[in-house]
């Protein structure tokens, strides 16, 4: 039945080592051993996607995982269910047990389609949580699309009431690319060392939002515009991090730009303002689909996507960072190549740090760049991004039987995390069209073997 949790397909004992698939390249060390538990099947639906009819399209599918980790190895899942229109969210002990016999509705507006969310896990023990996503309201413009923001403080049992954190009429939520081509879930949530909240969105007009939360998300500041609108490229993509010191970090690209860079902008007072915006390397290829992230010791790090002959091409993922106060970013190094042989093209990266300052990285596997991913890729670093594991395959992803990898709506997700202790969560979507969908929860760690 769409959108009831599958009993899990627990065997926690069981586990599958993640294989080689290519020897490293220079500059990679050898590939780490990450151990994977068996996959848990989270969510399923049926595989059927008619044609756009706005809010009343026949779309039934689940789709749109995220996820998020406490301290002590609580999961938070969180995906979208469109036959219901709405967001939802199961929670994982320790142990791969569920919380809740049926998933918590979150968005709870069976009237408009909720899309893409992100997730932030606040206690040690899965007690506060918070959800941004993008829902699909009409409101005169000529996109579709609003911000949305809901909180739990018992565990994800209930959720506030939604708030519009956009009230726009431009399409929020899109990350444009050219007129005619987007990716809905441009957004994301950050929470900072002192319970600081933090959202970033852009819309299909152009402008990147921005907007922070002191009390705990009960009420959120009145957006602040960082880039684009007017005459400037559409931003999209953007990504938050939030420094040991509170200091802000916000990563984007732009559309409408054959040889886009990545920009970063920081704020030093806890987002209440933002200094000029920086571009961290200036090619000629089209860098897209950024994400950041700071280490305990004020080190900045970024993976991106780029396809040096320009967008909708062949992409690979590419490394850098910052350390703590110094005036340049390292030049960006391709962090891919291994897989770069088996697959057409490899975009949209996610990345998380674990308590040590180690590095994992996620992404999407296009055999056919035209086509759907299948698949996800990882590597790591244990040496704060000297150099990276070569890639291997997060086992189960890449399995045709189950179909390609969801995110009909687009691929700017977080589909990985990590705690301070190195324990790890990744989600996925798969979509067999007219079988079924499905949303996996797959949980690993590095062996020092």
């Amino acid at each position: 039945m769409t959108g009831t949790v599958a009993r899990a397909r627990l065997a926690v004992s069981a586990l599958l080592t993640a294989s080689v698939i290519a020897a490293a390249a220079p500059g990679q060390a050898e590939t780490a051993k990450v151990q994977w538990d068996a996959k848990i099947e989270v969510a399923s639906g049926a595989a059927y996607r008619g044609p756009w009819r706005m809010n009343r399209s026949e779309f039934n599918y689940v789709d749109d995982p995220t996820v998020a980790i406490s301290s002590r190895g609580d999961v938070g899942v969180v995906w979208a269910d469109q036959p219901r229109l709405d967001i939802f969210l199961q929670v994982y002990g320790p142990d791969g047990t569920q919380r809740f016999k049926e998933p918590v509705n979150i968005s709870r507006s069976p009237g408009t389609f909720s899309w893409l969310p992100r997730i932030v896990i606040a206690s040690k023990d899965a007690g506060e949580i918070h959800v941004l996503w993008q829902e699909i309201v009409f409101s005169g413009g000529s996109h579709g699309g609003e911000i949305f923001f809901a909180r739990s403080t018992d565990g994800g049992k209930t959720f506030s009431e939604p708030l519009n954190l956009s009230n726009s009429l431009a399409g929020d939520g899109k990350g444009r690319l050219t007129a005619e081509r987007w990716h809905n879930g441009s957004l994301d949530l950050a929470m900072g060392p002192d319970r600081v909240l933090y959202a970033a969105w852009t819309e299909y007009e152009g402008s990147l939002w921005f907007s922070r939360s002191t009390d705990g998300g009960e009420s959120f500041a009145k957006p602040e515009r960082i880039a684009g609108g007017g005459e400037e490229v559409p931003a999209r993509g953007p990504a938050l991090a939030v420094g040991p010191d509170g200091a802000v970090h916000l990563a984007w690209t732009v559309g409408e730009d054959r040889g886009a860079s990545i920009r970063v902008a920081t704020s030093r007072d806890r987002g209440r303002t933002f200094g000029e915006a920086e571009i961290v390397f200036d090619s000629d290829g089209h860098a897209d689909a950024p994400k950041v992230a700071a280490d305990r010791d004020g080190t900045l790090h970024l993976v991106y996507a780029e396809s040096p002959t320009g967008p909708f091409e062949r992409y690979h993922i590419r490394y850098s960072r910052r350390a703590k106060g110094a005036d340049r970013w390292q030049q960006p190094r391709e962090i891919s190549a291994g897989q770069a042989n088996r697959f057409d093209s490899i975009a949209f990266p996610s990345l998380s740090l674990d308590g040590d300052g180690n590095l994992y990285v996620l992404w999407e596997l296009f055999p056919n760049r035209r086509n759907y991913p299948r698949g996800l890729g990882f590597a790591s670093s244990h040496d704060g991004g000297e150099t990276f594991a070569a890639p291997s395959i997060v086992p189960g992803t890449g399995d045709s039987d189950l179909g390609f990898n969801g995110s009909q709506q687009g691929y700017l997700m977080r589909k990985l995390v990590v705690n301070g202790a190195g324990a790890m969560a990744v989600v996925n979507s798969t979509f067999k069209r007219g079988e079924a969908s499905r949303i996996w929860l797959i949980r690993g760690h590095v062996t020092g073997d």
